[in-house]
């Protein structure tokens, strides 16, 4: 367990120092336990995310680094994407199968932020019949394409 905190104490001043872009460590979520981390996100410049607000809940097991964290977006505002689900779980290969012990929380935030700038369009269900088709390929607005297709009316 000594090595599995010591190891936490040194990610930790390197979220808290050197932070990737966008991330802030949510300082106090680490003031009761070490294990549980709540890690603020902003949607990178740019990207069909820009200004959105996000946070990311890290839980570490004692067997850390060996096994992977758990981390899932938290929180009101869940990123609309087609690798995270409705509940904040996120489908990113290193936080399963391709974990290792030479990663750490800053490589986890950094395959997040490019996971979320690579998306190239997000759909948006507003009720059952409208839904809402964001895209970055959009002359007129600054980073997307607002679509309304309405099942009532067929647009």
């Amino acid at each position: 367990m000594a090595s599995m905190q010591k190891r936490l104490q040194k990610e930790l001043l390197a979220l808290q120092n050197d932070p990737p872009p966008g991330m802030t460590l949510n300082e106090k979520s680490v003031q009761n336990s070490i294990t549980q981390w709540i890690v603020d996100m902003e949607g990178a410049p740019g990207t069909l995310y820009e200004g959105e607000k996000f946070q990311l809940l890290f839980k570490f097991s004692s067997r850390y680094p060996f096994d992977s964290p758990q981390v899932m977006f938290t929180g009101e505002n869940i990123p609309v994407h087609p690798h995270v689900y409705s509940n904040g779980h996120i489908c990113l290969s290193i936080l399963t199968e391709d974990w290792s012990p030479a990663l750490s929380v800053q490589s986890v935030c950094l395959s997040i932020i490019s996971m979320l700038s690579s998306c190239k369009e997000k759909m948006i269900l507003v009720d059952a019949t409208v839904t809402i088709l964001l895209s970055e390929d959009s002359p007129t607005e600054k980073m997307s394409t607002l679509i309304i297709q309405s099942l009532n009316f067929n647009l």
